[in-house]
C-alpha cells in the first residue's frame, strides 16, 4: 500500500514532540509540503533537525498559538499562498495543560477553561481556518487526534480532559456532516495510552509499578503504542485511500 503526498499542502498543529512530530516527518517523507506549528520554539526546531535532508526542506516550523484566532488565520495565509489551499488539517495540539487529577470541588474554573481552550477552542479555529481553503478546491482532509478519554474515562482523572476530548468527537461527527457535500473529510484518531510528551511520561510514572503492570495486562496486544502507530493511521484517514470515510473516530490503543 504506497501512500503518497506529493503536491499536498499539509497544517500540523501540536508539532513540536511526540505524536505531532510523528505525523509530521510522516507527511513530509511522502511528499507533502507541512507547516508544522507549535507554541514551543526550540522544540519544534529540534523536531526539524531530526528528520531527514528531504523532510528539513519541505517542513515550515511556525510559532503558532491555536487558540488565537489571528495566528490561525496568518497561518493558513501563509500555507495556503502557493497553491490557493489547505489540502491536510491534522490537529494535535491540546493536552492536559499541566494539570494532575483533582476532585470536582478544587478545579478552578481557569483550569477547566484552560483545557477546553487548546484542545477543543483549538481545533475549532483551525478547522474554521481552512475550511474556505478546501472548499474552493473541492476536497480536503480535516483530522482530529482526540483520545480513548473522549470515548470512555480519562486515566488522567481530569474532569475537563475528558470533556475536551468528547467534544472533539463531536465536533468531528458535525463538521462532517456539514462539509462532506464539498469533498472534505472529517475524521478522529483516539490514542490509547502513549509516552510521546513531558505529561505523559509524568503520568507513567505516576502510576508506579504496579500500575503500570495493571494497563499493560489490560492492553491485549501487551504493549504499549508509540507515536508513529498513530501516525501511520493518520496517515491513511487524510490519503486518498479514504474517501469515502468521514465522520469517524478510529481508536488506536492495541485493543484496550
Amino acid at each position: 500500500m504506497d501512500i503518497s503526498f506529493d503536491e499536498k499542502t499539509a497544517i500540523v498543529t501540536g508539532a513540536a514532540h511526540g505524536i505531532g512530530e510523528a505525523i509530521t516527518h510522516g507527511l513530509a517523507s511522502r511528499g507533502a509540503t507541512v507547516w508544522a506549528c507549535d507554541i514551543l520554539e526550540d522544540a519544534l526546531n529540534r523536531m526539524v533537525a531530526a528528520g531527514s535532508a528531504t523532510d528539513d526542506t519541505s517542513i515550515h516550523p511556525r510559532i503558532v498559538d491555536v487558540t488565537d484566532k489571528a495566528q490561525v488565520t496568518a497561518l493558513v495565509e501563509e500555507a495556503s499562498a502557493g497553491s490557493g489551499h489547505v489540502d491536510i488539517l491534522v490537529c494535535v495540539a491540546g493536552g492536559v495543560s499541566g494539570q494532575a487529577g483533582q476532585a470536582i470541588e478544587n478545579v478552578t474554573e481557569q483550569q477547566w477553561q484552560d483545557i477546553f481552550e487548546v484542545n477543543l477552542k483549538g481545533a475549532f479555529l483551525c478547522a474554521q481556518g481552512v475550511a474556505p481553503t478546501m472548499k474552493a478546491s473541492g476536497e480536503g482532509r480535516i483530522l482530529i487526534i482526540s483520545s480513548g478519554a473522549g470515548l470512555g474515562v480519562s486515566l488522567t482523572g481530569i474532569q475537563a480532559y475528558a470533556s475536551a476530548k468528547a467534544g472533539q468527537i463531536g465536533l468531528v461527527r458535525q463538521l462532517a456532516h456539514e462539509l462532506g457535500p464539498y469533498g472534505i473529510t472529517v475524521n478522529s484518531v483516539a490514542p490509547g495510552f502513549i509516552r510521546s510528551n513531558p505529561s505523559s511520561e509524568k503520568q507513567w510514572i505516576a502510576m508506579g509499578e504496579e500500575g503500570q503492570r495493571r494497563l499493560m495486562e489490560n492492553i491485549p496486544l501487551r504493549r504499549l503504542g508509540a507515536s508513529e502507530d498513530i501516525a501511520n493511521a493518520v496517515m491513511f484517514l487524510v490519503s486518498d485511500l479514504a474517501t469515502y470515510i468521514t465522520g469517524q473516530t478510529l481508536s488506536v490503543n492495541g485493543g484496550r
